[in-house]
């Protein structure tokens, strides 16, 4: 009964993909958390878990040229080796997954609410960033190389610690960075980032911290994969903006409740 649990769990939070283009990481690890599972594994599962969804889209980009492949080198620059030394850290610094169980917590609550915040002002975010002519915005245009490689460097830290943020918060730092670039390049090029980043991301809790479960990874694989192809072909008919709205919210406050832990 479990396994066809884990199977119906990963079918919704396919289902929530394909129709809202809302990350995985953000509902599901957060939804394994409410089924009972550690925070660590419920972390280190999920990475390993988004880097096999998404691998097929970056594939499909790369084909369609829609990913800028620089950007994504100097995201990686950043985010590769901060995700590698993260979780020696994690693995160094404490003897037991419940000692550092305080920090994921934490971290998921601050990144689940940046992503909600993302969300929900999505639009206003990049019309704002097209006609921004502040000193902020030109230091970004002035420094873009710089910017993406920091921005790299955050993600590396806390995509390692939550599992959160390779997806719609990625996208966000695109869009201000890139406020011109097609928004099709930007999933592209936001989806070839994120599959190397959570792939070490989970390799590191696999491998130091031995933080995944390999048979729920398996039921959420099966339930979620053919899910996701079936809401695609239904986005068109679904407002997936007033349900973009309402994950958003239920995210916000999972949020808040995880960061004040």
């Amino acid at each position: 009964m479990d396994i066809l649990f884990y199977i119906a769990a990963g079918a919704g939070v396919g289902l929530a993909i394909g129709l809202t283009g809302v990350g995985g990481g953000s509902l599901m690890t957060p939804l394994l958390i409410l089924f009972g599972f550690p925070y660590n594994v419920a972390i280190g599962t999920d990475l390993l878990y988004a880097a096999i969804t998404k691998a097929g889209g970056m594939v499909t980009h790369a084909r369609q040229q829609t990913v800028d492949w620089r950007t994504v080198g100097f995201l990686a620059a950043g985010s590769i080796p901060a995700s590698i030394v993260t979780a020696q850290l994690l693995s160094s610094v404490f003897s037991d997954s419940s000692e550092y169980q305080g920090i994921l917590t934490r971290s998921l609550g601050v990144m689940l609410v940046l992503t909600a915040t993302v969300i929900l002002f999505n639009g206003r975010l990049r019309d704002r960033s097209a006609h921004s002519e502040g000193p902020i915005a030109q230091f970004f245009r002035q420094h873009t190389d710089l910017v993406i490689f920091l921005a790299g460097l955050f993600l590396g830290v806390f995509v390692t610690l939550s599992s959160v943020g390779a997806g719609a918060f990625c996208a966000a730092i695109l869009m201000v960075l890139y406020p011109r670039m097609p928004a099709l390049n930007i999933i592209g090029t936001d989806i070839s980032h994120a599959v190397p980043l959570t792939l070490i991301a989970g390799l590191g809790h696999l491998i130091l911290l031995g933080n995944v479960d390999f048979m729920l990874l398996a039921c959420l694989l099966v339930g979620s994969l053919p899910a996701i192809q079936v809401s695609t072909r239904l986005a068109a008919r679904i407002p997936g903006r007033l349900l973009q709205t309402i994950i958003a919210m239920m995210l916000f406050a999972m949020g808040v409740k995880f960061a004040a832990f």
